[in-house]
């Protein structure tokens, strides 16, 4: 019996793990992509709109693949804002040198070593500008931003970033795609957390993990890629691939 429970659980990790990972792999290797971050692309994609032409706030989290091997596993997401009025955009994101956390170090919607960015989710209008302010300060306050704090794997990275301010501000109603290494970082040792939407988050080290709520739907954590379906979404949330659906 314990046997036959071992088998399906190696069964189970292998087709909900291993084959999607396995396959995008596959698909980065055949990718054209630069070299080194000194070929790399890291202009303007024409993504957004001119912040002048939107009068109204708003928030948006943009991601795209990174770079060299673990592109083929992973993205860097970021958060792009702005208030009523601004005639620009703001950018946050985390890098992995100096202090982690940097406010318009790049385009606000800039290719990342050469991949094209993509929206993950938006909020705009009046509910924006109610949210822009606890943006802000989930921004400043990150606990991880002292030197040497970045770690790439597990985390906190670029990705734990991100979706601690989605976690402190669940109203904005956006989870990061299964793909987003580091976002089930929420610290070392076992972390359980239910976060004012209502996702309940529970970490061991960072390396897995469970997530279920409304905006997670269901996920399993495992060494930085999930496995999951979102509901209310409907999308199947697969590693290394993101969400196939709607």
């Amino acid at each position: 019996m314990l046997r036959r429970g071992l088998v399906i659980l190696l069964a189970a990790f292998g087709l909900c793990f291993l084959m999607p990972l396995a396959l995008a792999g596959g698909w980065w290797a055949v990718q054209d992509r630069p070299g080194s971050w000194r070929e790399a692309d890291w202009s303007a994609s024409g993504l957004l709109p001119d912040a002048r032409q939107v009068p109204g706030a708003a928030i948006h989290i943009l991601a795209a693949r990174t770079g060299g091997a673990k592109g083929a596993a992973s993205v860097h997401s970021w958060l792009v804002w702005k208030p009523v009025g601004a005639r620009s955009w703001s950018r946050a994101d985390v890098v992995g040198w100096g202090l982690p956390v940097r406010i318009d170090a790049y385009a606000p919607d800039a290719r990342w070593y050469s991949n094209e960015p993509y929206y993950v989710g938006s909020v705009t209008g009046a509910e924006a500008a109610v949210l822009v302010p606890e943006v802000e300060a989930a921004i400043r306050d990150y606990p991880w931003n002292g030197r040497g704090a970045y770690r790439i794997w597990p985390g906190p990275n670029s990705n734990s970033f991100v979706a601690h301010v989605l976690r402190e501000v669940p109203q904005i109603g956006v989870a990061l795609p299964p793909h987003a290494v580091g976002k089930d970082w929420m610290g070392e040792g076992l972390r359980a957390l239910r976060d004012a939407g209502g996702d309940v988050h529970l970490s061991v080290w960072g390396y897995a993990g469970l997530s279920i709520g409304p905006r997670t739907g269901f996920e399993v954590n495992l060494l930085g890629q999930a496995f999951g379906l979102d509901i209310l979404r409907p999308a199947l949330k697969l590693p290394g691939i993101g969400r196939v659906g709607v």
